[in-house]
């Protein structure tokens, strides 16, 4: 094993596998999530209902608009939820019109991709998942790309998900012990046998993604996305992805619920249970200053006749018809909250209103630890 893939920091390493899964998506995400179990509350717009959700594309696939993020169900902002509680939340979001649900092995690590391959029983015909395969799960967060490996962990997803294709297979973090060149290779001829259907890549930099898609197309990008983090603006990664006809996926579209309204100065994270507690951008002195974002956010929502959350969503489905966000929550309120996102329409001139106001503050902190931080692909 390389330096690259041995134990640095003994929260980020071990705490990494005993609660599950990188962010993204990741983080995924994503991730709609609140503090707690009863972190956001509900509103007016989510009583309308939503009777059809409209589709979006990731490259070829056609999803509906607003995805699904399960990782927050099984880990990483607080222990899991039951299993029962999980299930009947993935399905309402079904019943609501979510046919794209996300995940990942290492989430729990793979209790996640059991969880979702048992709700999506029955309806697997009628829905895309989403997974992700790159980290070595070994005791650490080392990154393990080798074609070897993805050969074999794409068989034991499969069987975790209960069925005999995964319809968006990412790179979950850039390995940079392995040619993303050989990774692209290697999913191509997964979906040449039918086992993936569409490749994705997840935090990758605008150099990988044109190096991956000389191989094999790219369906969907990965990454960090929402008012609070807008890196992908700047550094070339959404540029790419509408130039070569890529969708783009934001994890964590409402940053760890920060934009939901309800976490403030005396919000405690368990360090334990919840990554966000080693996050420097939720420590307290930081914190007391990326509120300020969040309270002129509220008050803008407020003016929408909608929460934080819903125009945190509705402002990221502006911003591009090939932007799929894919909020996370194991609450069936906080689910439907979020879908009232899709009632919530921004203007040319709303968009330019944002985008002044946004200007006006400095983010504080980087968005993960530095462990974390260091999986990200900044290859140029």
């Amino acid at each position: 094993m390389t330096e690259e893939r041995k134990e640095i920091d003994a929260f980020g390493r071990r705490q990494f596998l005993k609660h599950s899964a990188l962010l993204s998506a990741a983080l995924a995400v994503g991730p709609l999530l609140g503090v707690g179990a009863e972190a956001q509350e509900a509103n007016p717009i989510q009583n309308k209902g939503i009777k059809a959700m409209k589709q979006r594309k990731l490259g070829s696939m056609n999803v509906s608009e607003l995805g699904a993020g399960c990782m927050s169900i099984s880990a990483n902002y607080g222990p899991a939820a039951p299993k029962e509680q999980g299930i009947k939340t993935i399905r309402k979001a079904f019943e609501s019109g979510v046919t794209f649900f996300d995940t990942a092995e290492v989430y729990g690590p793979y209790t996640n991709e059991e969880l979702v391959g048992e709700a999506l029983q029955g309806i697997r015909d009628k829905v895309s998942i989403a997974s992700k395969f790159g980290f070595a799960i070994d005791g650490t967060v080392a990154l393990d790309s080798r074609p070897e490996r993805i050969k074999r962990v794409v068989e034991e997803s499969l069987k975790r998900l209960r069925t005999d294709r995964i319809d968006l297979y990412y790179q979950h973090r850039v390995d940079p012990a392995v040619p993303i060149e050989d990774v692209a290779g290697t999913i191509k001829d997964l979906i040449a046998q039918g086992k993936v259907l569409h490749f994705g890549l997840s935090e990758p930099s605008a150099k990988t993604i044109r190096r991956a898609y000389a191989v094999q197309p790219v369906s969907a990008v990965q990454t960090e996305y929402s008012m609070l983090t807008r890196d992908v603006e700047t550094n070339g990664v959404l540029d790419t992805c509408e130039e070569l006809g890529i969708g783009f996926v934001p994890w964590s579209p409402i940053a760890q619920g920060f934009l939901t309204g309800k976490i403030d100065i005396n919000t405690k994270f368990d360090p334990k249970t919840d990554f966000r507690s080693g996050f420097p951008r939720f420590s307290a002195e930081n914190r007391a200053k990326n509120l300020q974002l969040v309270e002129w956010l509220k008050e803008y929502a407020e003016k929408k006749g909608a929460t934080p959350s819903q125009v945190a969503l509705a402002w990221l489905l502006a911003k591009g018809p090939n932007i799929v966000p894919i909020p996370g929550t194991r609450n069936e309120a906080h689910l439907l909250e979020n879908l009232g996102a899709l009632k919530v329409q921004l203007s040319k001139d709303d968009m330019q209103e944002i985008a002044t106001s946004l200007s006006r503050f400095t983010v504080q902190g980087e968005r993960m630890g530095k462990d974390h931080m260091a999986s990200i692909d900044y290859s140029v």
